[in-house]
């Protein structure tokens, strides 16, 4: 446990969509003395507005919320709030997230199954400017390798998840059908996928999506 009778507590936000997971979170960062959870929110869009109104230091983030992922939240944070510290917190430890994570301006990348205790030390850790990053994740992150898809592929392949027609995905992204066709075959021939069913499947399955 930190001192909490030499400094102020850390001033930390919590973004977890599962209320039980996020309170009890909550209680057992409570439990550290030099930390205090200030601000909950259940989704992903509630997050820099909670963050500018409560002075927060350090964000905690699931990656998987509504409204906005993590991942997106974060980037949106380093560009809003670029002094708050961001700290992605998630069950699912995928090598392409944590690389999407760094690439958005997150300081830490923890998979829950890990004890309260290392949370607590990793918000200690961002606030004095280093990175944490989960050791077994890391390797095989670089062992993956980076992600293949562009931004604009993924966005396409993204679009593509619930079934959408190209006609449909080309409205949505203001693109030609024959680009969106383009651009999912390529994600198609990248993700070694036999059709764009399998290719959301498997981008997904790695954090590329």
């Amino acid at each position: 446990m930190g001192n909490a009778e030499n400094s102020p507590s850390i001033r930390v936000l919590l973004a977890e969509d599962q209320g039980m997971v996020r309170e009890a979170l909550a209680a057992l960062l409570g439990l550290e003395g030099d930390i205090d959870v200030v601000a909950q929110v259940g989704r992903g869009d509630e997050v820099v507005a909670a963050v500018l109104a409560n002075d927060v230091q350090v964000a905690v983030l699931d990656i998987e919320m509504p409204g906005m992922t993590g991942i997106e939240a974060a980037a949106e944070l380093h560009r809003q709030a670029p002094g708050t510290k961001v700290v992605i917190a998630t069950t699912f430890g995928r090598p392409g997230y944590l690389r999407r994570a760094m690439e958005s301006g997150a300081d830490a990348f923890l998979v829950k199954d890990a004890p309260a205790s290392e949370l607590a030390e990793a918000i200690r850790r961002v606030l004095r400017g280093e990175r944490v990053i989960d050791p077994a994740l890391a390797a095989a992150a670089l062992a993956e390798g980076a992600n293949p898809l562009t931004a604009r592929e993924r966005d396409v392949l993204g679009a593509a998840a619930d079934g959408a027609v190209n006609a449909d995905i080309a409205r949505r992204l203001h693109l030609s059908e024959g680009t969106v066709r383009n651009y999912l075959s390529m994600a198609i021939q990248k993700t070694e996928a036999r059709n764009r069913t399998e290719a959301v499947r498997i981008a997904r399955e790695k954090g590329w999506l």
